[in-house]
């Protein structure tokens, strides 16, 4: 258990949360903010896995995995300047990739006999679950908490549109009350001013 130290273990963990909501951004079709707060979540994560992996080596020495870890930081940072540039073909691209390159590195990582993992479930299996279960935990809280702040600011901007909706037809209100109170025809004008007054505007006379 010596070499199950806090990098390798958040090593994994971010791994897992990178694996556990890669497909959900993919696959769901709005890019509202709840994708962009998720996706760079998931960038960050990416970046996490990547970098730390170099730390992690087998036997003194560095595999081919490293190579893909290099590789998946410049197509992460590709797919984000093709988001950043509204570039979406080149962004849902480059993120397909990265996320393939991390599945067939983890599955990698996790059947073939000798590697960390794979000792890891054999030496300590409650640890194992422990860190499935914290990854599930984070997933759940992330998504719960996300849709919740989406669900009310919808709600905030659907009332922030009903009362500008309500100021615009009391505002329309108020001046059709102010051109019948005011008309703008002369003929009526002076109908009004002759009611006011007790007398024809055109007869009046001065003495």
């Amino acid at each position: 258990m010596d070499h199950w130290n806090v990098l390798l273990i958040s090593h994994v963990t971010a791994a897992l949360f990178v694996l556990a909501i890669g497909p959900f951004q993919i696959l769901r079709r709005r890019r509202d903010r709840f994708h962009r707060t998720m996706g760079y979540l998931w960038v960050a994560a990416m970046y996490y896995v990547c970098v730390s992996s170099f730390w992690i080596v087998t036997a003194g020495h560095f595999t081919w995995l490293h190579g893909l870890s290099a590789f998946t930081i410049v197509t992460v940072t590709l797919g984000l300047i093709g988001a950043i540039r509204r570039d979406m073909r080149s962004h849902l691209r480059n993120m397909i990739g990265s996320y393939i390159g991390i599945a067939v590195a983890f599955i990698f990582a996790v059947a073939v006999p000798g590697r960390a993992i794979p000792e890891l479930l054999a030496e300590d299996p409650a640890t194992a679950a422990y860190v499935a279960g914290l990854v599930v935990l984070c997933v759940v809280v992330v998504f719960v908490s996300l849709k919740r702040g989406g669900s009310t600011s919808a709600r905030g901007g659907s009332k922030t549109q009903a009362e500008l909706a309500t100021g615009r037809a009391a505002s329309a209100a108020s001046a059709g009350l102010a051109e019948r109170a005011d008309p703008a025809d002369p003929a009526e004008r002076a109908e009004r001013a002759e009611q006011r007054d007790g007398q024809p505007a055109a007869g009046r006379s001065s003495w």
